[in-house]
């Protein structure tokens, strides 16, 4: 299982959101099993194409992903995942 946390952002979007355990052997599998969960939470993570938005960044323990295209950064038992979303204005 890897265990995902979120900056607290995002909670107000998605009362119910809270650290959770997921199985997903990548990133990618990561953001579809928070969307299944969570419905239109990887809108807020991903784009149309399904590449990671700009304001979006996505560690596995203290290192950032790399492929922020396909998101196809290996996970594994144990890691822990961080989305943090940039805030923005003014």
């Amino acid at each position: 299982m890897v265990r995902v946390k979120f900056t607290s952002h995002l909670y107000k979007f998605f009362p119910g959101l809270t650290e959770l355990q997921l199985e997903a052997n990548t990133i990618a599998e990561v953001v579809a099993a928070l969307d299944d969960l969570f419905p239109g939470l990887a809108a807020y993570i991903v784009d149309d194409v399904g590449a990671l938005r700009k304001h979006v960044n996505i560690f596995i323990g203290d290192s950032l992903i790399y492929d922020r295209q396909t998101l196809g950064d290996k996970v594994k038992s144990g890691d822990l995942v961080f989305v943090m979303q940039a805030l923005s204005g003014g």
